[in-house]
Protein backbone atom coordinates (compact mmCIF):
# COMPACT_ATOMS: atom_id res chain seq x y z
CA UNK A 1 0.00 0.00 0.00
CA UNK A 2 0.97 3.46 -1.12
CA UNK A 3 0.21 6.31 1.65
CA UNK A 4 0.34 9.86 -0.40
CA UNK A 5 0.05 13.59 1.49
CA UNK A 6 -0.16 16.96 0.11
CA UNK A 7 -2.03 19.92 0.85
CA UNK A 8 -3.72 22.46 -1.24
CA UNK A 9 -5.14 25.61 -1.23
CA UNK A 10 -8.75 26.26 -0.06
CA UNK A 11 -11.30 28.92 -0.85
CA UNK A 12 -14.21 28.37 1.14
CA UNK A 13 -15.48 25.92 4.09
CA UNK A 14 -18.02 23.55 4.54
CA UNK A 15 -20.11 22.89 7.93
CA UNK A 16 -20.30 19.21 7.76
CA UNK A 17 -18.33 15.61 7.26
CA UNK A 18 -18.93 13.46 4.65
CA UNK A 19 -18.18 9.58 3.74
CA UNK A 20 -18.86 8.48 0.52
CA UNK A 21 -17.97 5.39 -1.63
CA UNK A 22 -16.93 1.72 0.27
CA UNK A 23 -13.30 0.78 1.18
CA UNK A 24 -12.53 -2.31 -0.83
CA UNK A 25 -15.15 -2.80 -3.22
CA UNK A 26 -12.82 -1.78 -6.49
CA UNK A 27 -14.39 1.71 -5.59
CA UNK A 28 -13.28 4.34 -3.14
CA UNK A 29 -14.26 5.68 0.13
CA UNK A 30 -13.91 9.49 0.57
CA UNK A 31 -14.14 11.22 3.85
CA UNK A 32 -14.36 14.62 4.20
CA UNK A 33 -13.61 16.77 7.36
CA UNK A 34 -14.49 20.12 7.68
CA UNK A 35 -11.37 22.66 8.94
CA UNK A 36 -10.65 26.23 9.38
CA UNK A 37 -8.06 27.75 7.80
CA UNK A 38 -7.16 28.01 4.10
CA UNK A 39 -5.93 24.61 3.31
CA UNK A 40 -7.31 20.99 2.61
CA UNK A 41 -4.67 18.28 3.76
CA UNK A 42 -5.36 15.16 1.14
CA UNK A 43 -4.20 11.78 2.57
CA UNK A 44 -4.58 8.97 0.27
CA UNK A 45 -4.18 5.18 0.79
CA UNK A 46 -3.86 3.25 -2.54
CA UNK A 47 -3.17 0.20 -3.94
CA UNK A 48 -1.80 1.50 -6.91
CA UNK A 49 2.21 1.69 -6.54
CA UNK A 50 4.08 4.74 -7.78
CA UNK A 51 0.68 6.62 -8.12
CA UNK A 52 1.87 9.74 -6.95
CA UNK A 53 2.03 11.92 -10.20
CA UNK A 54 -1.55 10.45 -11.44
CA UNK A 55 -2.98 11.66 -8.00
CA UNK A 56 -0.95 15.07 -8.79
CA UNK A 57 -2.91 15.21 -12.25
CA UNK A 58 -6.12 14.39 -10.88
CA UNK A 59 -5.84 16.95 -8.23
CA UNK A 60 -4.72 19.75 -10.77
CA UNK A 61 -7.97 19.08 -12.90
CA UNK A 62 -10.36 18.69 -10.12
CA UNK A 63 -8.49 22.63 -8.69
CA UNK A 64 -9.44 23.81 -11.82
CA UNK A 65 -12.63 23.01 -12.27
CA UNK A 66 -13.79 23.72 -8.28
CA UNK A 67 -13.08 25.37 -5.17
CA UNK A 68 -11.71 22.92 -2.24
CA UNK A 69 -12.70 23.36 1.40
CA UNK A 70 -10.45 23.96 4.11
CA UNK A 71 -10.52 20.67 6.30
CA UNK A 72 -9.06 17.00 5.38
CA UNK A 73 -9.52 14.83 3.22
CA UNK A 74 -9.14 11.37 3.21
CA UNK A 75 -9.48 8.47 0.29
CA UNK A 76 -8.99 4.81 0.86
CA UNK A 77 -8.12 3.79 -2.82
CA UNK A 78 -9.04 0.12 -4.14
CA UNK A 79 -8.09 0.60 -7.37
CA UNK A 80 -10.71 3.12 -8.69
CA UNK A 81 -10.64 4.87 -11.87
CA UNK A 82 -9.40 8.86 -12.44
CA UNK A 83 -12.78 8.95 -13.12
CA UNK A 84 -14.67 7.38 -9.90
CA UNK A 85 -12.30 8.91 -7.54
CA UNK A 86 -12.93 11.89 -9.00
CA UNK A 87 -16.67 11.30 -8.81
CA UNK A 88 -16.42 10.30 -4.86
CA UNK A 89 -14.60 13.65 -4.09
CA UNK A 90 -16.91 15.56 -5.88
CA UNK A 91 -19.57 13.70 -4.30
CA UNK A 92 -18.14 14.15 -0.59
CA UNK A 93 -17.58 17.88 -1.09
CA UNK A 94 -21.17 17.73 -2.33
CA UNK A 95 -22.72 15.95 0.59
CA UNK A 96 -20.65 18.09 2.95
CA UNK A 97 -22.00 21.43 1.40
CA UNK A 98 -25.57 19.79 1.71
CA UNK A 99 -26.03 17.74 4.63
Amino acid sequence: MEHIKFTLSATQSLPNPAQVGVVASGDLEALYKPGEGDQLEVAIVTSQENSQNLWNNLFERICAAIDLPAGKLTLHDSGATPGVARLRIEQALEEARDA
